[in-house]
């Protein structure tokens, strides 16, 4: 007979977003990247409104950007509820 105990199996702790982050975090930066280089390349060859929309294009990927975080807190929080 074996008398010997096997080890514990290592604990592992959840991952904090199992599916990924948001959609809209993803999207959002990507607006914010694709907008800061719209709005520098307008500068440089003078395009205001090239330079503009970047702004604007900007602002609209923060705004993503910040949905998709409290989206991902909400999920968080609904998450540590359930344990």
């Amino acid at each position: 007979m074996n008398d010997q105990v096997p080890p514990p199996e290592p604990q592992v702790a959840p991952p904090e977003h199992p599916i990924g982050p948001d959609h809209d975090r993803v999207e959002g930066a990507a607006k914010t990247v694709i907008g800061s280089v719209k709005e520098a390349v307008g500068h440089l060859i003078g395009d205001s409104k090239l330079e503009a929309d970047g702004q604007a294009e900007k602002l609209v990927g923060k705004a993503q950007n910040a949905l998709g975080g409290a989206k991902d807190a909400a999920r968080d929080a609904i998450g540590k509820l359930k344990l």
